[in-house]
């Protein structure tokens, strides 16, 4: 009986030594994303423009129409551009994209906005960046304010969690600035 005594108090020593578990701290997974490589995407339509070799396009919701999706499957993200042609209606198209960008301040921290210019191709815009759990985190118009209005804006296929999709966020944002950079109007020497 000491024996086994003796050996159950030696396992109690021994199970009660250990330290005692910490909980972990909350984390995010690290995403690393590959250097972008670009492609030229020239269509039928009346402007052509650069994407990322990662992305897959579409035209999907209007088979007819100039309006694209660039999906990014990994990232579970897409840049919805919609293409309009201008027929004196440029107030107009610019107050219904700056209405649709501003619709997301109430769950916005904050909303900055940079001026786009590109003298040399004519291209001329506004690109939005959208802090905090808004449903779309960046947005852009292009024109060159006589014939041609391009607009464009990322959304994740989650519910908007700003950590959550801050990597992915930066990642599509500086896609939609080489984006921007690369647009052309195609027949421009015909339009002035």
């Amino acid at each position: 009986m000491k024996k086994l005594l003796c050996i159950f108090i030696i396992i109690i020593a021994f199970v009660s030594c250990k330290e005692d578990p910490l909980p972990k701290p909350k984390a995010y997974l690290r995403l690393d994303y590959p250097e972008p490589e670009y492609i030229e995407v020239n269509n039928l339509c009346n402007y052509s423009f650069e994407m990322n070799k990662i992305a897959q396009i579409s035209n999907s919701r209007f088979k007819d129409s100039c309006w694209f999706d660039v999906k990014y499957s990994k990232m579970k993200g897409t840049i919805y551009l919609t293409y309009q042609p201008v027929n004196n209606d440029i107030d107009s198209l610019l107050r219904d994209t700056q209405n649709i960008t501003q619709e997301h301040i109430r769950k916005a921290d904050e909303i900055v906005e940079q001026v786009f210019q590109d003298d040399k191709n004519k291209v001329f815009g506004m690109f939005y960046e959208v802090g905090g759990n808004a449903a779309s985190q960046s947005q852009f118009y292009l024109t060159d304010s006589v014939n041609h209005f391009l607009s464009g804006a990322v959304y994740f296929f989650s519910k908007p969690n700003y950590d959550s999709i801050y990597p992915a966020s930066e990642y599509l944002k500086n896609d939609i600035r080489h984006l921007m950079e690369s647009v052309r109007w195609k027949n421009l020497d015909s339009l002035n």
